[in-house]
């Protein structure tokens, strides 16, 4: 199985990994203002966009291992919310393939547990029982949650949609396995030990990766960095992508 990627821009490899719903067409409009600077490899997860599915009891290492099989044998990692999830399984695993890693809007363990913020046990719970009815609704619902909060909300949300339909529709079993891993995958002990240079992005008013997850994961990598961006919520590179991609050039290009 290959999984489908775009590529665009020129200079040093980075790779770009969608989150949870959505696809590579995701990033095209970001990719206006990183495409001077570095060619961009955009992949479509399995099965979402393009791409096909694994099968259904995929775990992380297995999505991970399709990634690592399309992108370059050495490369800089930027991945958004699941997909940060699947680019530090990867800098964990294979440290000479990862030149730098980016997490933007992610977590290494989605779910609140009582000394942890995240996502409420019980709304995952119910976006998995919703799928099996209408998996596009529950995906609707879930682009409304992730712009939730930020000044320009309604037309985060159009870009977000914007982006869902210029390809296919998720398959129904990739969209459950993907709810799987935000809902069972803890990464934070891999963070301890993590060799690339880490860049950690947030957005102020995310509610599915609350602000205060970077206090604590600054305890479990002391040596990454991590930027807060004030009045963004989940997707910053949609609603504040001019700072958001100069905070990744700089740490990119030093």
């Amino acid at each position: 199985m290959s999984l489908y990627i775009e590529r665009r821009g020129q200079g040093p490899d980075l790779v770009l990994l969608h989150g949870w719903g959505m696809n590579g067409a995701v990033w095209h409009s970001f990719a206006e203002w990183l495409e001077q600077d570095f060619c961009l490899h955009m992949i479509d997860l399995p099965g979402f966009g393009e791409s096909p599915a694994l099968s259904a009891d995929a775990n992380l290492q297995d999505w991970a291992q399709a990634v690592l099989e399309v992108m370059p044998e050495q490369a800089s990692l930027l991945g958004w919310s699941l997909g940060g999830l699947i680019a530090t399984e990867l800098a964990a695993r294979q440290p000479r393939r990862v030149r730098h890693l980016v997490t933007l809007a992610s977590s290494p363990r989605f779910v609140a547990e009582p000394d942890w913020p995240g996502i409420k046990p019980e709304v995952l719970a119910e976006f998995e029982r919703q799928l099996a009815d209408d998996h596009m609704q529950v995906v609707n619902r879930f682009l409304a949650l992730q712009a939730m909060g930020s000044e320009h909300a309604r037309e985060d949300i159009r870009r977000l949609r914007d982006s869902l339909s210029r390809k296919p529709g998720p398959d129904p079993l990739a969209l459950a396995a993907g709810l799987a891993l935000l809902g069972s995958v803890d990464l934070r002990d891999s963070l301890t030990s993590l060799e690339p240079p880490l860049l950690r992005l947030y957005g102020r008013l995310d509610g599915l990766v609350p602000r205060k997850t970077a206090a604590l994961v600054d305890i479990l990598a002391p040596a990454s960095q991590s930027h807060i961006e004030a009045k963004a919520s989940h997707a910053p590179f949609i609603s504040h992508p001019e700072a958001t991609a100069r905070v990744i050039r700089e740490f990119l290009l030093g």
